[in-house]
């Protein structure tokens, strides 16, 4: 039997690409003319304004350094300070200070710290009333500002995630009919049906319809989240069927399932490739010996073992069935599941622990 050990395999997101700065993603955001048309209704008519009711030369510079510096500072310190993914509680008060206090700086420095460095007079936008509204434009406008973008931002994420998610969604279930069913196994069935239709019709329909009922039960089991146990051990026992009418002779099962069957609901077609690769590495290989499914109950846990002839020699390169199984017991049950797969003198042993849930119940997955 190939493919899974004892040693946990690591599946991990690839490393995210470098986050865009703050400041670069503000201005970029600010140019979308959804916003950039606003702005510049509002700033070229207040430019016009402080034009017409100034005497001094630097006042349009003067309104326009003020209008830049706004739109440059007062959105970006905000979302620097207060990150969407940030809980605003934490630390807010300091943060609010500091954010009112770079917004003070800003419009006093601009309004009249430079006009009197550069000799200017007053001009209409730098008289105290009117920095007073434009220091409250800062607080309030950048406060906006930022909310809208990263707003949007968010939203734009969550629709590629979901994106993202519905097209992982459709290959992994076409990735579930590819990875559950062997097709050297399905083309040697159906090769070995062709050469019964000549010479044993009863056995090729019997092959037919077994096979059929397979197939049709593998395609609800693709389309569902978890299904009942015994859905999945008809599943086994129809593998198990459709070798056997291969070569009745290859092999046997030794099977002991409690009846009834535990009340548990398990992520379909988790135990289909142990099965395939039980019957690959034992009889398939020429190894004797009866195949032996067992599924036994012990307080809140259900233990499902499969062991075949044939002696384990460790995890195959580019094996991907077992790691599968590890990989969608690790998603359905975090660490509540576990998977194991170890050499039993000349037989391979794999056992499958999961927790006895009422149907329908899946515990959570763990963080991990």
């Amino acid at each position: 039997m190939s493919a899974a050990t004892n040693n946990r395999s690591t599946w991990g997101p690839k490393a995210p690409a470098p986050k865009e700065g703050v400041l670069r993603s503000t201005v970029r955001a600010l140019l979308v003319p959804r916003r950039a048309i606003p702005i510049a209704l509002v700033v070229v008519p207040l430019t016009i304004i402080q034009d017409a009711y100034s005497r001094e030369a630097f006042a349009v510079p003067i309104a326009l350094l003020m209008c830049g510096s706004f739109l440059l500072v007062g959105p970006s310190l905000w979302r620097a300070l207060f990150p969407l993914d940030r809980p605003i509680a934490a630390g807010a008060l300091t943060r609010v200070v500091v954010y009112a206090g770079v917004g003070a700086a800003v419009v006093l420095g601009v309004g009249r710290g430079l006009p009197g460095l550069a000799g200017a007079g007053t001009t209409f936008m730098t008289t105290e009333p009117s920095l007073a509204v434009c220091m409250a434009l800062f607080w309030v406008g950048g406060w906006g500002l930022a909310r809208d973008i990263d707003l949007e931002l968010h939203l734009r994420r969550a629709r590629a995630r979901a994106e993202a998610l519905a097209r992982e969604a459709d290959h992994a279930q076409l990735f579930a009919l590819k990875s559950h069913l062997d097709p050297h196994f399905l083309f040697n069935t159906l090769n070995a049906i062709a050469e019964w239709c000549r010479a044993d019709g009863a056995v090729a329909e019997r092959a037919i319809l077994q096979l059929s009922s397979m197939l049709r039960t593998m395609m609800t089991g693709i389309s569902a989240t978890t299904w009942p146990i015994e859905r999945e051990i008809e599943l086994v026992d129809a593998l198990f069927a459709l070798h056997a009418i291969r070569d009745p002779s290859l092999f046997t099962v030794e099977r002991s399932v409690p009846d009834p069957l535990p009340d548990i609901e398990v992520p379909p077609m988790v135990l289909l490739p142990l099965v395939e690769n039980a019957m690959k590495h034992g009889p398939l290989a020429r190894n004797k010996g009866a195949v032996v499914f067992a599924i036994t109950t012990s307080g809140d846990e259900v233990l499902v073992e499969l062991s075949n002839p044939g002696a384990y020699k460790g995890p195959r390169e580019g094996g991907s069935g077992l790691p599968i199984v590890q990989r969608r017991l690790a998603l359905a049950y975090g660490r509540a599941a576990s998977f194991t797969i170890e050499g039993d003198g000349d037989r391979t042993r794999a056992s499958v622990r999961l927790p006895r849930a009422a149907r329908g119940s899946l515990p959570p997955r763990s963080s991990r």
